[in-house]
């Protein structure tokens, strides 16, 4: 389990020539009662959150977990990310998952799923992306809304009519996956665009949490109006309460406020 970057209450970003975004931001992870290892990994840090959940035996799943969150985490500390960055550091990541698999017997890859900030005419934007069944949520106006489509067996067979979500949770095929990191294919991320406002929260969680934890009870967190850390912990808290049947990792990032300094007027 890899952990980049920390746990910020408040953190003022400049937007040039529009103004200045405030956000906060959380990361917590647990091993679960199940697995033997946290095959999970977590990159946090302006401008770029994410979660990856790693594949792979004898500890080469967290190894292919820990690359990519350590490759994303070269881009803390940049101003806002391009989209064409991104998807770079995705594929140089997935080069070096390669040649790690290639040593072992039954391969190693990792989903990834998370949001990066970009500006898009000036105005500041997350680009949400995803490669397999981890997920990011929206929670804004009292309303969860899942972002993420699944790229899963389970997931194809809902959009195809013949299972429903719930029956999806309990297929014994749920936690097959049809999109990853490494395996050597070709990383095909979903990208998705969600305006940066005050009020908005995302979460963005491996399946530990979202397998426990069901759609209203994370609603339920998320709306307590509790600080990221807080948040972030109850919800691994209830992962956990609910059976903890594998590892569980939660990023949660509040937009705190936008304030516009564009229409600013030096005085005469």
């Amino acid at each position: 389990m890899t952990v980049v970057g920390r746990d910020r209450r408040e953190r003022h970003i400049t937007i040039p020539d529009r103004g200045e975004l405030v956000l906060a931001w959380a990361v917590r992870t647990d091993t679960g009662h199940k697995r033997a290892a946290n095959e999970d990994s977590a990159v946090v840090g302006f401008p770029i959150f994410a979660v990856a959940d790693g594949m792979g035996g004898h500890s080469a799943g967290d190894r292919a977990s820990a690359i990519v969150v350590e490759r994303l985490g070269r881009e803390r500390g940049a101003s806002f990310l391009a989209l064409d960055r991104l998807e770079r550091a995705i594929v140089e990541a997935a080069h070096e998952i390669d040649a790690l698999g290639d040593a072992t017997p039954s391969g190693v890859g990792t989903t990834l799923t998370g949001a990066a900030l970009v500006v898009d005419d000036g105005e500041p934007v997350f680009a949400v992306f995803n490669i397999g069944d981890s997920r990011v949520y929206r929670f804004e106006a009292n309303e969860l809304v899942q972002l993420t489509v699944d790229h899963s067996v389970v997931q194809e067979l809902v959009d195809a009519g013949s299972l429903s979500r719930e029956e999806a949770e309990r297929h014994p095929e749920a936690n097959v996956i049809t999109r990853a990191i490494g395996f050597h294919d070709d990383p095909d991320p979903d990208v998705w665009a969600v305006p940066a406002r005050p009020g908005l929260r995302l979460l963005m969680c491996s399946d530990g949490l979202t397998r426990e934890v069901g759609d209203d009870r994370i609603r339920l967190h998320l709306a307590a109006g509790m600080p990221p850390d807080e948040t972030a912990a109850a919800l691994v808290d209830a992962a956990l309460a609910a059976g903890g049947r594998d590892n569980v990792t939660v990023v949660v990032v509040d937009v705190l406020d936008l304030r516009d300094m564009s229409d600013t007027r030096a005085p005469r």
